[in-house]
C-alpha cells in the first residue's frame, strides 16, 4: 500500500497521500488551495540509482540530484569536522548553498559571516537569534534560476495523510 508525494507549487508544501493500490496516473488537487493539481514528487528513499519518475520533479523549486550529491558530500566532510572550530562549520554550510543553489536568509549570512571570522557562535546566536527566527533561514531560487521576493523558501511538509481515491470505493 504506498504513499505517495505530491508538491503544490502555488502554496510551497509537500502533501502525503496513502493509496490502496499501486497509482502512478493520478494527480489530486492540492488539499489547501483546492484549486492547484499537484505535481508527483519523487520520495528520497525510493530514488534508486538514477531512475526518475516521469512528471514528478518539474515544479519543484531545487534539484534533487544536486540536493542528494551534496547531501553525501556534506555527511561525508561532517564526519571529520572540529566541532570546536566555527570556521569550518561555516565553510560546510557554503559548500552546501554553493551546490544546492540554496540561498540564505540575511541573518543567517551575517551569522555565517561572523562564524567565518572565528567568532564565538553562541555569541552570534545571542545577538542574531532574534533576526534569525523571524526569517526564512534557507531561500530557492524559483525553477528558473531567478529570485523570487529574495527566494524562495524550501517546502514545508503536510504531514496529514490524505487519501489519493477518497470517491472510490478502493479505500
Amino acid at each position: 500500500m504506498p504513499i505517495y508525494e505530491f508538491f503544490c507549487q502555488d502554496c510551497n508544501i509537500i502533501f502525503n497521500f496513502f493509496s490502496r493500490r499501486i497509482d502512478t496516473e493520478t494527480h489530486p488537487n492540492c488539499p489547501r488551495c483546492q484549486t492547484r493539481v499537484l505535481s508527483r514528487k519523487m520520495s528520497p528513499f525510493a530514488v534508486t540509482g538514477r531512475a526518475k519518475e516521469d512528471g514528478g520533479m518539474d515544479d519543484l523549486p531545487f534539484n534533487e540530484s544536486k540536493m542528494e550529491q551534496a547531501m553525501s558530500m556534506l555527511a561525508s566532510e561532517a564526519e571529520h569536522i572540529d566541532e570546536n572550530d566555527p570556521r569550518q562549520a561555516a565553510q560546510l554550510m557554503k559548500k552546501l548553498t554553493d551546490m544546492t543553489g540554496i540561498e540564505l536568509g540575511n541573518g543567517m549570512q551575517e551569522a555565517l559571516r561572523r562564524m567565518e571570522s572565528g567568532e564565538d557562535p553562541d555569541q552570534i546566536e545571542a545577538e542574531l537569534g532574534d533576526i534569525m527566527s523571524e526569517e526564512e533561514p534557507f531561500l530557492l531560487p524559483d525553477k528558473k534560476g531567478k529570485k523570487t521576493g529574495g527566494g524562495r523558501p524550501m517546502p514545508t511538509r503536510d504531514e496529514t495523510l490524505y487519501d489519493l481515491h477518497p470517491e472510490s470505493g478502493d479505500q
